[in-house]
């Protein structure tokens, strides 16, 4: 993480480290809007941009995930990320969008290779679905 990191990025970052959901909680917009790369309608809302945030920190929160670079302007980041599951190298980005409250208001998501999106497709259903269950 870059000294230079926008506070939302450095609140982004330490809820990563500690995967804690309050910090998640706090740091999105009750309007916040999830897009993901293999489901085509973004995801509205606070509770959904949750589920799907939690899940993947869950799903590619291994000891090889790190984010590569970072961009920055006014009110958005870029930030690239990589992990390796299963023998499949992960290459991304997170699109990180906030309002002047400095809460998430989008958050996108794309991943590369196919192999990759494929593998997290299937990965992030199987997490939501056990969420789901969780939650009754």
């Amino acid at each position: 993480m870059s000294a230079a990191a926008p506070e939302t990025i450095q609140r982004w970052h330490a809820y990563m480290q500690a995967d804690d959901p309050a910090l998640l909680d706090a740091l999105l917009s009750e309007e916040a809007v999830f897009e993901s790369p293999v489901v085509h309608t973004p995801q509205a809302g606070k509770g959904k941009t949750m589920a799907y945030l939690r899940a993947a920190a869950v799903v590619l929160g291994n000891p090889s995930f790190r984010y590569l670079n970072e961009w920055y302007a006014d009110r958005s980041a870029i930030l690239e990320f990589a992990c390796e599951i299963d023998g499949i190298q992960i290459n991304g980005i997170d699109m990180i969008s906030w309002g002047e409250d400095g809460r998430i208001t989008h958050f996108k998501v794309m991943v590369r290779p196919l192999k990759a999106m494929n593998k997290l497709h299937q990965m992030m259903g199987e997490r939501l679905a056990a969420m789901a269950a969780a939650a009754g």
